[in-house]
């Protein structure tokens, strides 16, 4: 129900925008509105004009700043309050590696043995896998392609 209220308003909010474009945008620079002929004090004059088109983009601009309100407060009501994922803050780390500083850059880890596995990731860090795999090439490189025999 919220939801077909609320795009009834947001439709109507941009049916309020183009309609007071075309207004804003027919009107003279000095206030001539239309400047279609007609009896002196009609409604199409040059004066009855200006006042129309003053008075319609002043209705317009304020239905288009109420229905602004209107949408917003419904779409803050809408909303349920949404909880911060804080698994990937520095204070949830708790893997007991060093503290670094932005100015000595990241701590170098202990250079495990030649034959060693490294250890299983410690907590929920997604990433612990990946350096744990980054490691273990780093410790143990590939061994050199033989070279091949010339014919």
């Amino acid at each position: 129900m919220m939801s077909n209220l609320f795009t009834f308003i947001l439709v109507l909010q941009a049916l309020v925008a183009a309609v007071m474009i075309g207004v804003i945008l027919m009107q003279k620079s000095e206030g001539g509105g239309l400047g279609v002929g007609g009896s002196p004090a009609g409604l199409l004059s040059a004066r009855g004009a200006a006042d129309f088109m003053t008075r319609a983009t002043t209705i317009l601009a304020t239905a288009f700043v109420a229905l602004s309100i209107l949408l917003a407060a419904m779409a803050s009501v809408g909303r349920s309050g949404s909880t911060i994922d804080t698994s990937l803050s520095k204070a949830a780390q708790t893997s007991g590696a060093a503290p670094t500083s932005s100015l000595t850059g990241p701590a170098q880890p202990a250079q495990a043995p030649a034959g060693a596995t490294p250890a299983a990731p410690a907590g929920d860090d997604p990433l612990a896998a990946a350096a744990a795999a980054a490691a273990s090439t780093e410790a143990a490189p590939a061994p050199a392609p033989a070279p091949s025999a010339k014919k």
